[in-house]
């Protein structure tokens, strides 16, 4: 199999049956050695018609069971923030986590709140 079609099926998949975002699928793909632009192209492709703040939506329906309502839970500052890691390292960008977060939690802790830079994982 060629690269571009490795590329492109990976990150179908992980799209598809993990939902996983678009920078987590680009760092994977690095890491299995394919070049950052075939892995840009592929990805590019695959997430164009993709509403990342759904996919985060998704994603947090099918990962996020706390004990409590999710609501009631993202209202302890160390939920809220074990919840921001946990999407940011699902690869969906900071402004798009705080916005679903501030939807979620009804936005009080997130008012003030400043994510840590973002940085470029190679």
């Amino acid at each position: 199999m060629n690269d571009r079609r490795f590329a492109e099926s990976y990150a179908g998949f992980r799209l598809e049956n993990q939902g996983l975002g678009k920078s987590r699928v680009l760092r994977d793909l690095r890491q299995r050695n394919v070049s950052s632009g075939l892995a840009e192209g592929a990805v590019g492709r695959v997430y164009k018609n993709v509403d990342e703040v759904e996919l985060i939506d998704s994603f947090i329906r099918r990962k996020f069971r706390p004990k409590t309502p999710l609501p009631e839970a993202l209202q302890d500052p160390k939920q809220l923030a074990s919840a921001y890691r946990r999407l940011i390292r699902a690869g969906f960008s900071s402004s798009n986590v705080i916005q679903a977060l501030k939807r979620i939690s009804k936005g009080e802790l997130l008012e003030g709140f400043e994510p840590p830079e973002e940085t470029e994982e190679v």
